[in-house]
């Protein structure tokens, strides 16, 4: 699979995860100019902020050890023009799914609410 594939599938993946937990999937691929958000969902009023990260191999990490401090600030700039855009949104929560897939095409998923640095 090529990079773009195993992201889509990532993607794919996390969405339905996030549909069987109860949440409203709002947006995929949200962007306002140079800035993307992967997956805007709502839960219990709550704003879901989620970067999914999806990897086929974790020689040099998990998936979610890629978001560093400017994609985090990406992150919050783009949730920030959300709301300005949708001001009915009073709270927000940013969050990551994690995904593994292997070379036998077996994936892991781990999500992980509420992440902010």
């Amino acid at each position: 699979m090529s990079n773009k594939e195993i992201g889509n599938f990532g993607e794919n993946m996390a969405t339905s995860h996030l549909s069987q937990l109860g949440f409203e999937i709002m947006h995929r691929n949200w962007r306002y100019k140079h800035l993307e958000i992967d997956i805007i969902a709502s839960k219990d009023n709550l704003l879901h902020i989620i970067e999914v990260k999806t990897r086929s191999s974790i020689e040099f990490g998990y998936p979610e050890q890629f978001i560093n401090k400017q994609k985090m600030q990406f992150l919050k700039n783009a949730a920030a023009h959300f709301q300005y855009q949708n001001p009915g949104w009073k709270y927000l929560q940013f969050d990551v799914i994690s995904i593994f897939l292997n070379e036998k095409q077996i994936w892991e998923l781990a999500f992980f609410e509420d992440v902010y640095f």
